[in-house]
């Protein structure tokens, strides 16, 4: 009875809930929230005090009371309040102009496809209490496939590799299925903590993992590049216990993510190793398509190329890759719906 009302009052979203980054995609609007999934909590009183980019700012800076900290660890929900508080944060942000009591939209939500029944009924149910109508979940795959534009729904194998900040999803594709699937934990926080292990076992200097994330970004990469980069990294010194500053160079930061990227890659050949033969034959066509924010890391295409015998692309934008997927979805569920995940009926119709 009430269906045209919500339908005419909320706006039906996409989020990509990310360990890093949250992104919501509002239908017929585009990403309109990039945020990172960072909630601060005041121990004394429980509260929230910030979320989202103000809660960021506060990540190594807080009082012994305030524990600014991420609720989703390897992709999953490790604090299911605060990610119902966070969930509710985005939403509520959403639908800052229509009435409060109608923000009741249709909500899809990208997970990684290694969870379990029991944390999938968690994000289900977070979204649910967060404010959702309903909440359908897509494996974060299929929806960086389909927001890279791949024919997910035909007879052609698609092989995508989602590098993200707390898993890698591997999966290959066909047929609005998946066929073969890998999840590592393996992705951009492993990067930044073995940054942060080098530069203590090389250069006896202590660094937070917000530098590492940004030397990363400066200079890091998976194969030697034409002109050498440096950056700075400032830290405490192990040694004195006095604040420190160092020269990193692209060879060093290379170092530090050997043992990431082999893991990847690894991964990527065991997939490989387990697809059927007429897929094998559409990959070699097609290549393999990388999103997600590890994508960007320089030369990491060149390396898998290499590793694989098999041509790579980095899909357009590949940060938003899987937001823009939940976002087609969003846009056409009813044409979309074999790629969601299967859910029990009482939970979609709450």
């Amino acid at each position: 009875m009430f269906e045209p009302i919500f339908k005419r009052f909320s706006q039906d979203i996409g989020i990509d809930l990310g360990t890093a980054n949250t992104l919501v995609y509002v239908k017929g609007k585009g990403i309109v929230i990039n945020e990172p999934s960072v909630v601060a909590v005041n121990n004394r009183t429980k509260q929230i005090v910030a979320i989202g980019t103000d809660a960021q700012k506060m990540v190594g800076r807080t009082p012994g009371y305030i524990t600014a900290t991420r609720p989703l660890v390897d992709g999953v929900i490790s604090d299911f309040e605060v990610t119902e508080q966070m969930l509710r944060y985005f939403i509520d942000k959403v639908h800052t102009n229509t009435y409060s009591f109608l923000r009741r939209p249709r909500v899809v939500i990208g997970i990684p496809s290694g969870v379990t029944e029991v944390e999938k009924r968690a994000v289900q149910d977070a979204a649910i209490n967060a404010g959702a109508r309903q909440a359908f979940l897509v494996e974060e795959p299929m929806a960086a496939a389909i927001g890279a534009r791949l024919p997910v729904q035909d007879a052609v194998g698609s092989l995508v590799v989602d590098i993200g900040g707390g898993t890698t999803e591997i999966a290959v594709l066909s047929l609005g299925g998946v066929v073969v699937a890998r999840s590592l934990r393996v992705a951009g926080d492993k990067m930044n903590q073995a940054i942060v292990q080098y530069s203590r076992d090389t250069f006896n200097l202590l660094i937070g993992e917000r530098t590492a994330e940004d030397v990363k970004l400066k200079i890091g990469s998976a194969a030697t590049l034409d002109e050498p980069l440096q950056a700075p990294a400032r830290g405490r010194d192990l040694v004195t216990g006095l604040p420190k500053e160092i020269i990193l160079t692209d060879a060093d930061v290379r170092s530090a993510l050997h043992g990431p990227v082999r893991s990847i890659i690894e991964s990527i050949k065991a997939v490989v190793e387990e697809m059927p033969p007429e897929i094998v034959a559409d990959i070699m066509h097609r290549g393999i398509v990388l999103a997600g924010g590890g994508a960007l890391l320089r030369n990491l295409d060149i390396i898998i190329a290499e590793e694989t015998k098999i041509a790579v692309v980095v899909a357009d934008d590949p940060l938003t890759c899987v937001a823009r997927g939940t976002g087609v979805i969003v846009e056409d569920l009813e044409a979309l719906a074999d790629v969601l995940v299967p859910a029990e009926q009482e939970t979609m119709r709450r």
